[in-house]
């Protein structure tokens, strides 16, 4: 990793970074409430199900072929994969927590980590956009590599969970660090999937599986007490 790399991924993907992360729960809240996720074996089973077949892995799909377009400098084709991100959503919840978090990543970026990719990338699809999108531009532009990008980003996703599961269980700080520990072969493979993927229509990489995460994120947009956004 080039000089700086790895303090700006740490500061970018930090629970300190305020994109709000820590009010959403990818309808970890809704599962939680009917049983499906009671203990941290539970938790991890969750979590690694969404990064092998649902939002998780669409998100490292997406973060692996935005990386490559805005490392080649090509707008237009982050553009489209912006776009693509966006779509994807199964859910108004979901759709809720990508743009809100990508939309205030750029947003702190563009001002304490500024570079060109990120002004363009604003003038071309305006300021609104997908979480996995946001830090792949912002990593290619600083010229980190997607590797390394991709595995904190994946990690911060799986930790934010694990932290959402800590309050709502609940977990205590023991079995949360157990959690992230036992996540770390999910969140590998993931990554090692993604990096696999070959240049194309990023549409065909995406797609999931993970049927109870999907509904957990659509009943939660009627669920009577909530403690997270979504």
């Amino acid at each position: 990793m080039a000089d700086g790399s790895l303090y700006r991924l740490m500061a970018w993907l930090s629970p300190s970074y305020p994109v709000g992360a820590f009010s959403h729960s990818s309808g970890l809240e809704w599962a939680v409430e009917m049983g499906w996720v009671v203990d941290r074996a539970g938790l991890v089973a969750w979590i690694e199900d969404a990064l092998a077949h649902g939002a998780g892995w669409n998100d490292a799909a997406l973060f692996a072929h935005a990386h490559r377009a805005a490392a080649r400098g090509d707008d237009d084709r982050l553009a489209e994969i912006a776009d693509l991100a966006s779509a994807l959503a199964v859910s108004r919840e979901r759709q809720v927590e990508t743009l809100a978090q990508g939309t205030a990543f750029l947003t702190i970026s563009r001002s304490s980590w500024p570079l060109p990719g990120l002004e363009r990338l604003a003038a071309r699809i305006g300021e609104t956009v997908a979480y996995p999108v946001a830090v792949a531009a912002c990593a290619a532009g600083h010229g980190i590599a997607l590797a390394p990008s991709l595995t904190a980003f994946l990690h911060a996703l799986a930790a934010n969970l694990v932290s959402a599961a800590q309050r709502l269980v609940p977990l205590g700080q023991t079995d949360g660090q157990r959690a992230i520990a036992a996540l770390m072969p999910a969140v590998e493979a993931a990554g090692a999937r993604a990096l696999a993927l070959p240049d194309g229509d990023p549409f065909r990489h995406c797609g999931g599986l993970a049927v109870a995460s999907d509904i957990a994120s659509m009943q939660h947009e009627t669920q009577y007490t909530r403690l997270f956004r979504t």
